[in-house]
């Protein structure tokens, strides 16, 4: 290459890597169909549905919901990262069903008292508040678990990440399932192993894992779902060792090693309302907030640590592969055709 004459290898490195990853993604990806081996050799296979589904039933359905989350989110703009939380906790438990919503029952558990959920999910009553007005402009048409996954969608957008096609057609599961989202929802504790194999069992592949991840680039999280990693990572009162030092102190300071579980940090402590691509770039520097953020570079997976690389080299890459993992996932396992229903209120199962 011409550059290794008139630049820094750092620099030659740095073109080299961003553009073979580039070419490696587009090809590797499943939704390409060149499936390379890994989520099951080219992903799961889809139903059909469309994004132009409520093109006749509800043609302003985004418009309502772009409306509601504009007002939410200047109010509190953390609710967009709990919004795209809710959709991949909706999503890993059965499918993109909006069981995540429904309350307790006579007939089950909510997913909502789950050890994942529980005191931690927010945005249920921003989806309750664009129901109404979805139920106002054409009742019984859009379902809830569609709604979660536009609100998830819009607030990407609107913190200055991705857009992309929202497939729309999915109904809402008549059930929870309490027990599936206390085992399937990966923790924060997760290793890479441990994660790569979470995600294969959803039909995920690395890719996905990797960009899916980059979503913690918004929102904040709880001193609880960290705190072992400060004090006593691996039983030996002792910090983990990939955390850096300075970070390290800054996290201590935020997070006492007793009480304070409740306390707040960013995911991103450098921008921590943007969706860019600045999460890839801390955890290379050794500051990755959660345990499973900073094992995408730590861990033994020499594939995995090169999609960091590439996506905190290149933001546009990241983008890119967000969107279409996004897409998969949103596409799990959906209720189509007669399957399911269309609730009324989201919270609840139809009576009729």
């Amino acid at each position: 290459m011409a550059c290794l004459n008139n630049t820094s290898n750092l620099v030659c490195m740095t073109t080299i890597i961003q553009m073979s990853m580039l070419t490696f993604s587009l090809l590797a990806h499943p939704s390409f169909g060149f499936g390379f081996g890994w989520g099951g050799g080219g992903g799961p296979t889809y139903n059909p549905f469309t994004p132009n589904f409520y093109d006749n039933s509800c043609p302003r359905a985004n418009d309502i919901v772009m409306s509601v989350l504009e007002n939410v989110v200047a109010r509190d703009p953390r609710m967009a990262a709990s919004l795209l939380r809710l959709h991949f906790h909706d999503c890993f438990v059965k499918g993109c069903d909006a069981s995540v919503l429904l309350d307790n029952s006579a007939t089950f558990v909510s997913e909502k008292s789950a050890a994942p959920n529980t005191n931690s999910l927010r945005g249920f009553e921003v989806i309750d508040e664009i129901k109404a007005r979805l139920e106002e402009e054409c009742p019984k048409t859009v379902s809830c678990a569609d709604i979660v996954a536009l609100a998830a969608r819009a607030s990407v957008v609107m913190s200055g990440g991705p857009n992309w096609e929202v497939q729309l057609g999915r109904r809402d599961s008549k059930e929870a399932y309490f027990n599936l989202a206390n085992t399937t929802i990966p923790p924060p504790t997760f290793s890479i192993q441990q994660l790569l194999q979470n995600f294969q069992s959803r039909g995920l592949d690395a890719f996905d894992l990797v960009a899916l991840s980059g979503g913690h680039t918004i929102g904040m999280s709880k001193c609880s779902n960290f705190k072992k990693r400060l004090y006593n990572q691996n039983g030996q009162s002792q910090p983990d060792v990939t955390l850096e030092r300075a970070f390290l102190s800054e996290l201590r300071s935020m997070c006492p090693p007793f009480g304070g579980d409740n306390n707040l940090s960013p995911l991103d402590y450098g921008t921590p309302k943007a969706f860019d691509n600045n999460y890839f770039k801390l955890i290379l520097g050794g500051r990755g907030l959660l345990f499973s953020d900073q094992q995408l570079f730590s861990g033994n997976y020499p594939f995995v640590a090169q999609l960091v690389i590439a996506y905190a080299l290149n933001e546009a890459l990241f983008f890119n592969d967000f969107a279409k993992s996004m897409v998969r996932m949103g596409s799990l396992s959906p209720l189509l055709g007669n399957d399911g229903e269309i609730r009324i209120n989201c919270r609840r199962v139809n009576n009729y």
